[in-house]
């Protein structure tokens, strides 16, 4: 009875949603809001998207001057702006023009859906422009459903998820770019006449060159911690672009799916749903929308994201393809010794034809090579558990190479055009595998699947991607869809992925795709955190992490203390140093401890200690930016508080050094000004404590003064280097 009275009011509150074609809309977060002009039979409008109004403000809004623009600009009867749908109707016709036939809202747990529908005028085609509106988070989630009830196929050359005007003025991008090892570097300009575009088409992965996320700072040459700020990040895990149209008086904000050889051939009664994109807005600076972010994707986006991260030792960097059960042992070993709670084997143990030596081989033969694990992962698992930690391990799902069992069976399963030479990437011998078909999905899944139920305590997964789609072709797509092929694969991978967390929610999955190549909230679902970069410098680690932290939390970033020379640029820092980057995100180890001194064995052991302390504030409270590495002085500093103002870890790092340089004092950010807070120094390597060291200051004092740091260690003199750092923590009394 009581199933059958919800179901009625159910119904009943849809019906009276659904009547509300007639007028404006207000979604409404805790702090923002976002108007819409819905009147039955013409185009849906956005008429604001800013700061939450008032009542008065709200009534009169049409009286301020501003101007609404098309939600969902379709090409065809302004043919000279630019659009985020472009359709080819069943009869050829290029011109799609839509009116409101339907709104209804949806009440979820946390959030309400609003949707509303329009029909093209003249075909039965409909568009559905969907917005999720969060009532705990200020964050909106828009995506469209495009469904096709004409007689045949229509195409659609252009498919963007959302759109977002922006009224002209001093306004600026903020957004990440770089390459592999150098990943999420931070650009920055202002935004002029003409077109900007942030694109990626690598089509595997998608930010390695560039992030799908942005921010608009509309109060000129963007500031951390004040003035107005719109973010928005594009959730999609392929192929996307990126285009703020400025013309006039106005930017133009369009994110989707990148239609570049994608157009999509929908067929009479299918229905594309366009991929979700996330906006925000903040008068807090670029740090406040970050928060947004964080917050938002933490509770609703990450995997496992209200879960302490474990510290753990990965075994790359430390032996590379040199795989073998006493060096596994021992690696376990001294991670346990150091107080770390999970040991992840990496590349290298996997492969019986053709054993995996070096990167050319044995990828889709995810068999236990013998002669380096004769005992198999089942023993490994076992020698985890006496040392008491957790055992995770490295794959690669998606790939294989030409020197593989899996190749030899199913040459058809890789991403080429049927009719052509391969393109290989690493080692000469890489090839994807497409996973736009059903059996390579199965497969996939299985690799994982298998793992899991031979070995039932295996506890992480470092999921590798090492290589873009090079060569367009699918064998499985027939000749006529094979510009779905990027559009397929990403929806692939999303089906294994639900597939592998409906039956496993609780393992850690790590998604690293030659380092940073899969930093984006279309993965996060189904991964707990990503692999930064490849490069474990700590030095190029504080601006890469730097420019991540726009968008990810630090709990999604891995980030490891690693060996000296760095591998990637060879670059000698201090343990110390090393140890305070890599404790600002989820801390680990990418080194080999058996060539550390004990000295430097117990440095980490204690610095692991304290993480455990403050890994609650890192992970899961609010960022205050405070002093960026891309602004030319010889220092960053950066601070987490916890949610309830009564903890804080404030991070300071010298990133140069000259004689007679000058270091202000930085102010903190994201304090109670009334409280009092002591301060502590973590891992310290000084002879004698700071001058702050257990004294107390008033979060105003902290806030508006700030603390002086020293631009060197006092050590002794056969120690001393060019490298300073300081981790302070501070807790309220």
């Amino acid at each position: 009875m009581k199933r059958i009275l919800l179901i009625t009011l159910c119904l009943l509150v849809s019906l009276a949603c659904m009547a509300q074609t007639k007028g404006p809309i207000r979604l409404q977060t805790p702090s923002t809001e976002l108007v819409l002009n819905a009147w039955e039979g013409r185009d849906l409008q956005i008429a604001y998207f800013g700061a939450r109004l008032s009542d008065v403000d709200f009534q009169n809004l049409r009286h301020s001057g501003v101007r609404s623009h098309s939600a969902y600009p379709s090409y065809g009867n302004w043919c000279a702006g630019e659009t985020a749908l472009g359709v080819t109707h069943a009869n050829g016709s290029l011109v799609t023009d839509l009116g409101i036939v339907s709104v209804e809202t949806v009440q979820e747990e946390n959030a309400s859906v609003t949707r509303i529908r329009m029909k093209e005028k003249l075909f039965p085609f409909y568009v559905t422009v969907c917005y999720r509106v969060y009532n705990d988070v200020d964050m909106i989630e828009t995506w469209s459903e495009i469904e096709n009830q004409e007689k045949k196929p229509v195409t659609l050359t252009r498919f963007d998820s959302g759109f977002l005007p922006v009224s002209y003025g001093n306004t600026w991008v903020s957004h990440l770019y770089g390459n592999w090892a150098n990943e999420g570097r931070v650009a920055q300009e202002p935004l002029e006449q003409g077109m900007k575009v942030i694109k990626n088409k690598d089509g595997a992965r998608n930010s390695h060159s560039a992030h799908a996320e942005v921010m608009l700072s509309l109060d000129g040459k963007p500031q951390e911690n004040a003035g107005r700020v719109i973010g928005a990040a594009l959730c999609y895990s392929g192929n996307y672009e990126i285009r703020i149209d400025t013309e006039g008086e106005w930017h133009r904000f369009f994110a989707g799916i990148n239609p570049d050889n994608s157009y999509y051939k929908l067929e009479k009664g299918e229905t594309f749903i366009t991929p979700a994109l996330a906006i925000t807005y903040s008068n807090e600076g670029l740090s406040g929308a970050s928060r947004n972010f964080h917050r938002w994707g933490r509770k609703y986006m990450l995997a496992n994201g209200d879960k302490e991260r474990k510290i753990l030792l990965n075994s790359w960097e430390g032996v590379y393809f040199n795989i073998n059960e006493p060096g596994m042992d021992k690696m376990m070993e001294d991670i346990a010794y150091m107080g770390g709670e999970l040991f992840v084997m990496d590349d290298g143990w996997f492969g019986e034809k053709y054993p995996r030596l070096t990167d050319n081989s044995s990828l889709g033969d995810w068999k236990v090579d013998r002669n380096k694990l004769p005992n198999g992962i089942g023993w490994l698992v076992e020698q985890a558990d006496k040392h008491g930690i957790r055992f995770g391990i490295w794959i690669e799902p998606e790939m294989t190479n030409t020197t593989s069992e899996l190749y030899e069976k199913h040459p058809d399963w890789v991403v080429n055009d049927p009719e052509r030479h391969l393109s290989t990437g690493r080692g000469g011998t890489q090839l994807v595998l497409d996973l736009g078909n059903p059996e390579v999905q199965d497969f996939v899944f299985s690799i994982v699947d298998d793992l899991m139920t031979e070995n039932p305590k295996i506890d992480y997964i470092k999921w590798d991607a090492n290589m873009g789609i090079q060569s367009h072709g699918s064998h499985y797509l027939t000749m006529d869809k094979q510009s779905h092929l990027y559009i397929e694969y990403h929806r692939g991978f999303a089906k294994v992925c639900e597939r592998i967390r409906a039956k496993y929610p609780d393992l850690t999955i790590q998604a690293c795709a030659s380092g940073g190549g899969r930093a984006n909230w279309g993965v996060l679902p189904w991964f707990d955190e990503f692999w930064v970069s490849d490069n474990t410098d700590a030095l190029q680690r504080i601006h890469m992490q730097w420019g991540t932290s726009y968008f990810f939390p630090a709990i999604t970033m891995a980030s490891h203390i690693s060996a000296t020379p760095n591998h990637t640029v060879f670059r000698t820092t201090s343990l110390k140093y090393r140890i305070d980057v890599a404790m600002s995100g989820r801390l680990g180890m990418e080194i080999q401890p058996r060539n550390m001194t004990q000295e430097e064995r117990d440095l980490c052991r204690k610095a692991i200690a304290e993480y455990k302390e403050i890994r609650p504030v890192v992970q899961f409270g609010d960022i205050y930016r405070l002093k960026s590495p891309f602004e030319g002085e010889p220092f960053a500093s950066m601070m987490y508080c916890s949610p309830e103002k009564d903890k804080a870890v404030f991070y300071w790092w010298k990133t140069e050094t000259f004689h007679g340089q000058h270091f202000p004092k930085v102010k903190m950010a994201g304090l109670d000004p009334d409280k009092v807070y002591k301060v502590r120094e973590l891992n310290r390597i000084d002879r004698r404590p700071l001058s702050c060291e257990g004294k107390t200051f008033t979060g105003r004092f902290l806030m508006e003064t700030g603390l002086a740091m020293p631009m060197k260690h006092i050590v002794d003199y056969n120690r001393q280097d060019d490298w300073s750092s300081r981790v302070l923590y501070l807790e309220a009394q």
